[in-house]
């Protein structure tokens, strides 16, 4: 008997009817001999809506009552899919992340999953239950308070849940149809991947692309869990994520080569920090990057300008979370009179775009032709970050869709004969 845990997103289960049709897919697997974990979003927009709530009521709300507040909408999901099942004539039990034994660090909002003791799932499905638990949260190892996960804290979830239990396998489940390689809202011909390595999904996750988060790919990574992103809305096979190429179903077919590259992600959620006029010595590089450290904000790509001879200045710029924006232009601020630099720039209208790809390692002109690709377009190229298989670039937010689909196109990955279907409509 084989144990599967599966992830439904908010599209999956926003509203009665989806509810109804996961549940009779869990069902379905349950029927065809597996033990059966589920793990669940809020229903369609309820974080949101909940957040939106929140900040009518106080501009900056506490963080210990806001994971209070945001907690109840993954609740309402699984008694709601519990019900569902048990309608269906299955036992179904349903587990808040603190009861199915999530232990996270204390940081609310934005918690780090520490251990997962899942006893309790356990003694569930062995009776024969199907278990249903609510994602995106657990509890603090600390204090006992409720925290929540972030962005993608469901796939987090699922993705720990699976390497605690040691289930065969991770299903998440979306309003897509697998991994394609863009966004198939920017993209309409993207084409789907049926399988892809851990280390190109982690760089397209990390890279914008919103079909998986690059913490449930680097847990899943780091407890060989294989991952098979499928969509409730249809029954085709999706993708599987893995170290490994599944075998192929056909008899005597040869393992193909690497594909030169998986895909092209993009990301808007970003802005752009310029520190200018720093006193180019050592140190002072390392005095602005503790400081946003200590504020606790991840940034991601960084350019230093060659200094300037006659004035021994040079300009440091890096790009992180829009919602981290004001948070590190206040550190930074709190830092000058020790640093000397001249001044700031904010710039929230920028866009990432990201080439990905393990074949890129062993193939000559792939920036070039990456680079031609966006010239042709007319985007103008702000920043440039590169690995072993990903090239990055900072353009400005109006040019994203243009450049993302010249690059598509450049590199031979449009599929001609049918265009890509979003079910739901939010990429979760």
């Amino acid at each position: 008997m084989s144990l599967v845990v599966q992830k439904y997103g908010g599209s999956s289960v926003a509203d009665a009817e989806g509810i109804k049709r996961v549940a009779k897919r869990i069902v379905e697997a349950k029927k065809n001999g597996n033990q059966v974990v589920a793990v669940v979003s809020a229903m369609g927009d309820t974080t949101d809506e909940l957040i939106d709530l929140a900040e009518q009521v106080s501009p900056i709300p506490a963080g210990r009552e806001l994971d209070m507040l945001l907690t109840a909408g993954e609740r309402i999901s699984m008694a709601l899919l519990a019900m569902a099942i048990k309608n269906l004539g299955h036992e179904a039990q349903s587990f808040t992340g603190s009861q199915a034994g999530v232990i996270t660090d204390s940081v609310h909002n934005k918690a780090r999953i520490i251990d997962v003791t899942p006893g309790r799932i356990r003694t569930s499905v062995d009776e024969g239950n199907i278990a249903i638990v609510a994602g995106f949260q657990g509890v603090s190892q600390d204090n006992k308070d409720i925290t929540t996960l972030g962005r993608g804290g469901s796939d987090t979830t699922a993705v720990a849940l699976a390497a605690a239990l040691d289930a065969d396998v991770c299903e998440i489940y979306t309003d897509v149809d697998g991994v394609f390689t863009a966004d198939p809202r920017v993209v309409k011909k993207a084409r789907k991947i049926d399988w892809i390595s851990f280390e190109d999904m982690l760089e397209l996750a990390a890279s914008g692309s919103k079909v998986l988060l690059h913490r449930c790919v680097e847990y899943a990574r780091r407890y060989n869990i294989p991952i098979h992103v499928r969509s409730s809305f249809s029954g085709l096979p999706g993708t599987w994520v893995s170290n490994e190429r599944p075998q192929q179903s056909a008899q005597g077919a040869e393992q193909v080569e690497h594909a030169l590259i998986s895909g092209v992600a993009h990301d808007v959620s970003e802005a752009k920090v310029t520190v200018v006029g720093v006193p180019d010595k050592p140190g002072e590089a390392a005095s602005i990057f503790r400081a946003i450290a200590s504020a606790e904000i991840n940034i991601d790509m960084i350019v230093q300008n060659v200094s300037a001879a006659s004035t021994g200045l040079t300009d440091i710029s890096f790009t992180l979370p829009k919602a981290e924006g004001k948070k590190a232009t206040a550190a930074l601020e709190k830092i000058k009179p020790t640093v000397g630099y001249d001044s700031l720039r904010y710039d929230d209208q920028v866009a990432k775009i990201s080439l990905v790809g393990a074949g890129m390692k062993t193939n000559p002109g792939v920036t070039a032709q990456f680079f031609e690709a966006l010239s042709d377009a007319g985007v103008n190229i702000e920043l440039i970050s590169t690995s072993e298989i990903r090239i990055s670039v900072v353009t400005r937010a109006d040019d994203v869709k243009e450049a993302v689909q010249a690059v598509h196109t450049s590199f031979g990955l449009d599929n001609d004969s049918e265009e890509a279907v979003v079910y739901g409509g939010t990429g979760r």
